[in-house]
Parts: structure tokens; C-alpha cells; sequence
């Protein structure tokens, strides 16, 4: 519940300090004494946008902040998910807007964005403003209704998984539809492009050796002369091998007379070896070294097709050839077999469409149930809110699968003897939609744990006997630790609170700035009394005062 809300410089409020209680409170003053101002404040604290001109004329910064108490709502998830310190006793909320447009959001002292801040807001305040009204004529509003008193959340969760399967599967069905579909359009090409990259035969790195062996077939003549040249070097008479053999024989002779000579003969003798072995691969390598014209021919129109394929087909080597030829024979496959994953697929859809459909009429059935509980609470209420002759009905019908189910709700009303049902945003009056308003949130809160809730002038369009029995209803839905808070011009719900809170005006020298305070009973006496009598507050009216306050 709210603590504490303190506000500065935020339009006509220079500085407030107010604690709040639990149960039933209200808030009155005259029209233009700052209650909407009040209320943009704490709008800013559920994420609302911000403008430089909601600053007090003068000043570089205003701040909202405020503190609740949130035990009882089961937050604690919500802060590990978002990494923010949760404390059940103290939850801090603070909004600061700067002159210069920059505005800022904390949680417990965190920084945080505005779509957190609104995220969290939304679960401590719930603002009912006559707008709000307006949620009458939509459907999720009237389902989201009828979902909380059939209490249905696991099977709307077990189904919501269920229909995101069926989405999945379908989407995938018809995905492959279309791509089944532009491969059979290119079926033709595709064979064709795979026998033609058949054919060709490719190896991975074909390219490079053929490369290789061209460039010594257009140079053999260079590379034979080369080698042999090389070849008479090392093996004709005193050559390098003969030179080294006689070096290795007069090292030798000396080995008895010579330790060191045995050392290098050894080392010489092992360069002899690998010279021989040297000259004999030279040898072998004039005699393969030729001069082929058919082979270079080959080699030539082989590497031509290869890089043909390669600029046809937009790849660098061999290798993202054969990658290509690859894909295009999964393409193939997936055509040849596509009947095939076309079934598994409808079979898929056909199957998850069965069970949302079955799980579906479970959460219908819930809420069918449910709806006859909301009948007749709801009327019960409108009777006692002045309307004896009223009708409430919640009317299903049935709709595609969608993510909230197959059903589609609509509320159904009739004030008065001898009409036809009709949808209730388009038949009941101002006053009748708040007081249905007033009947939905009263049970809503029955059924789950409702943040602070806070009635912005729900009493429009009522008076006399029906606003003291609306302000009974909010005082019930005050007790067990919730707080109602009521913003009202009627004194018959203002003596029904047992909190009682007064907005004023007041003319300073430099300003006008608007004040909140908290009243004592005598206090409470004189304002009900001006709302009874107006200006000049008469002895009957403060008997009058007193006698409500006391009912």
C-alpha cells in the first residue's frame, strides 16, 4: 500500500510531505484546488510522460517520490528478474525532471527505465479515472474480467504454450508451402545446375595442381636444361662428387696418425650420401621433365571449365563448388521428398490445432461458469446502487483460435423494465457505467491481490442514497489491508471514510500553491459541512456533518 508521497516543485505544490493509511480514505477540495495535480504526480511515477512546464514556475527540478509498503503483492520475482534490491517493508519510487527536459526514474535508489518503472508502477497504484470508464466497451477488458473470477491462469498459461506451438507449426507449414513451391519453379534448373557440377567431376584442390603442373609443362625446357646443367655439376668426372671422394680418401689415409681426421671423415662421408642421393632424384627428374603439348593442352581446358563453373556459379575454388553442388542436391532432395515433409507438417498443425481446441473448451467452460457468479453479483450491486429494475448478462460467442481462447464476451446491460439487452458501453449513461465500474473493481478485488486503489471522481453523475451506497462499497473493498483511496465532491462518501484528506489553494505573495493535509475529526466536521451548505457553513449544515459522520 502507499506509505508516504512527497512531492516538490511540481507545478502549483512547492513541497508536500503526506502519509497515507490503509483502508478507506478520501480526498475532497473544491474544483481546482490541486487534486488533479496530485494525481499527475503519481502518474509520473507509473511511467507517465514528463514536460518541463509540470516544474513550478522558477525552479530547475522537480521531485515525486513515494514509499509502499508491498508484502502482501508477491513482487519479490519481479525485482530478482530486473536486478533491483526488493524490500517488502519500503519500496521506494522516485521520479525527478530537470528544467533542462532530462528526466530520471529510481526503485529502491536504482536507476531505472521508464518502461520498468511503469512495469512496477502498474502493480502498486491502480488509478480509476472516468477514462478509464471506457475499458466497458473493449473485449479483452470484459474477458480479462471474467478470467480472473474463473481463476484460470494455469489452464490460459498451459494453452498460451499450446497455441504458440500451433503458431509455430503453422508457420513452418507455410514457410515450406513457399519454398516447395520456388524450388518446383526452378526444379528443371536446379537438375540441370547439379548434373552440369556432376559432371565436372571436381576435386577440392584440383585447381591448384593443375595450375602447378601447367606452369611446368610451359617451362620444361628451362627446368631440363637447369637440372641437367646441375646434374654434370655434381656427377661428370671432377665433378663435386668425385672432388668430395678424394677429399673423403686423403682424410682417410690420415685417420692413424690424425685423431680428428676420423671425425670429419665420418661427416664428409655422410654429405657424399646425400649428395649421391641428390643426383640420382635429379637424374630421374630430367628424365619425367618433358616438353607434352596434349597434356598441357588438357591441363589448359580442364582449368578452363573449372574457372567457367567458378564465375557461373560466383565461387572462389574447387571447394565452395563442390559446397554448391551440395546445397543444390539437398534442394533436389527436399523436392523429390517434399510430399513427404509436406504431411509430417499439416499433421503437425492438425494435431496442436486439436489440443488448443480441446484445452480451449476447458478455459470456455471455466469461464462460463464464472460468468454466472459475475451476473449475479453485479446485479445484486446495481440494485443496491439505484438501479431495481437493472439486467446484466455476459453473452459468449464463439471465435478462432487466438491467444486469449475461442471465446469473445460481451457485456450485456438494460437499466430500465421492458428494453433489450444491449452492449453496455453503448446503452448505460454516465453515472450508470461508473456505478457498473464501481460493481467490477469491488468483486475484481475480492478475487485478487489489487494494488492501492485510487477513485478518481467515480462519483459523477450520482448523488443522495446511491453515492452512500458506493462509498459503502469502496469502505468493503478497504477492509482486510487494502487501501481505497477516493477523490469525491459528495460529503455522503466523504463521511464514509476513515481517512480524510483536504486539497487547498492559497495565495502567497510571489505564488499560488496548492496544499494537502491530512484532517482531524472537527476538521472533518467543518469540510463536510461546506460541502453540504457551500460558502457560509450554517448550524444545520454541521449537524448534518456530524450525523453522517456518525451513520
Amino acid at each position: 500500500m502507499l506509505k508516504h508521497l512527497y512531492i516538490k516543485n511540481y507545478t502549483l505544490i512547492e513541497e508536500l510531505n503526506i502519509d497515507f493509511r490503509q483502508g478507506f480514505s478520501v480526498i475532497t477540495g473544491e474544483t481546482g484546488a490541486g487534486k488533479s495535480i496530485i494525481l499527475g504526480a503519481i502518474g509520473l511515477l507509473l511511467g507517465g510522460r514528463a514536460d518541463t512546464k509540470q516544474i513550478k514556475n522558477g525552479k530547475d527540478k522537480c521531485t515525486i517520490e513515494a514509499h509502499f509498503d508491498i508484502k502482501r503483492y508477491d513482487l519479490k520475482s519481479l525485482f530478482d528478474d530486473i536486478d533491483i534490491d526488493y524490500d517488502a517493508n519500503d519500496c521506494i519510487v522516485r521520479r525527478e525532471l530537470t528544467a533542462a527536459g532530462k528526466s530520471r526514474a529510481f526503485v529502491n535508489d536504482t536507476p531505472v527505465g521508464l518502461a520498468t518503472m511503469k512495469e512496477i508502477g502498474e502493480k502498486l497504484i491502480d488509478i480509476h479515472s472516468q477514462h478509464q470508464n471506457l475499458l466497458l466497451n473493449k473485449e479483452n477488458f470484459q474477458l480479462e474480467v471474467v478470467d480472473i473470477i474463473a481463476e484460470n491462469k494455469n489452464a490460459r498459461q498451459e494453452y498460451k504454450q499450446l497455441f504458440d506451438e500451433y503458431k509455430t507449426a503453422l508457420y513452418n507449414l507455410d514457410n515450406l508451402k513457399k519454398e516447395i513451391e520456388a524450388n518446383k519453379e526452378n526444379e528443371d534448373f536446379l537438375r540441370f545446375q547439379f548434373d552440369e557440377l556432376s559432371e565436372a567431376d571436381l576435386k577440392e584442390d584440383e585447381q591448384v595442381t593443375l595450375e602447378h603442373e601447367a606452369e611446368i609443362i610451359e617451362n620444361a625446357e628451362d627446368i631440363k636444361t637447369a637440372l641437367f646443367g646441375v646434374n654434370q655439376l655434381l656427377s661428370a668426372d671432377n665433378g663435386a662428387i668425385d672432388n668430395i671422394n678424394q677429399t673423403l680418401r686423403q682424410l682417410q689415409d690420415i685417420t692413424k696418425v690424425f685423431d680428428k681426421a676420423d671425425e670429419l671423415s665420418q661427416r664428409i662421408d655422410s654429405c657424399l650420401i646425400e649428395l649421391k642421393d641428390i643426383a640420382q632424384e635429379i637424374d630421374q627428374a630430367v628424365e619425367k621433365v618433358d616438353f607434352d603439348p596434349q597434356r598441357l593442352e588438357w591441363c589448359h581446358d580442364r582449368l578452363d571449365k573449372i574457372y567457367h563453373l567458378e564465375k557461373k556459379y560466383k565461387a572462389e575454388n574447387c571447394k565452395e563448388l563442390i559446397e554448391i553442388k551440395d546445397k543444390i542436391f539437398s534442394q533436389i532432395q527436399g523436392i523429390d521428398n517434399s510430399d513427404e515433409a509436406l504431411k509430417e507438417l499439416e499433421e503437425r498443425v492438425k494435431q496442436t490445432k486439436e489440443f488448443c481446441e480441446d484445452k480451449s473448451l476447458a478455459i470456455s467452460k471455466l469461464r462460463k461458469k464464472s460468468a454466472k457468479t459475475i451476473e449475479q453479483h453485479i446485479m445484486a450491486q446495481l440494485t443496491n446502487l439505484g438501479m431495481p429494475n437493472v439486467r446484466f448478462e455476459i453473452r459468449f460467442e464463439q471465435k478462432d483460435l487466438s491467444a486469449d481462447g475461442t471465446d469473445k464476451v460481451a457485456f450485456m446491460f438494460s437499466a430500465n423494465k421492458n428494453s433489450n439487452l444491449q452492449p453496455v458501453a453503448q446503452v448505460a449513461s454516465g453515472g450508470e457505467i461508473a456505478r457498473v465500474m464501481l460493481a467490477l473493481k469491488a468483486m475484481i478485488s475480492g478475487s485478487v491481490k489489487l494494488p492501492t486503489i485510487i477513485f478518481d471522481e467515480i462519483d459523477t453523475g450520482v448523488s443522495g442514497k446511491i453515492a452512500e451506497q458506493m462509498a459503502n462499497i469502496m469502505a468493503t473493498m478497504g477492509q482486510e489491508e487494502r487501501q481505497v483511496i477516493s477523490i469525491t465532491h459528495l460529503p455522503q462518501i466523504a463521511a464514509k471514510g476513515t481517512t480524510h484528506y483536504r486539497v487547498y489553494k492559497e495565495d502567497t505573495k510571489e505564488s499560488t500553491e496548492s496544499h494537502m493535509v491530512m484532517l482531524n475529526q472537527k476538521e472533518r466536521v467543518n469540510e463536510i459541512a461546506q460541502m453540504l451548505s457551500g460558502t457560509t457553513v450554517t448550524k444545520a449544515a454541521i449537524e448534518n456533518a456530524k450525523q453522517l459522520l456518525n451513520t
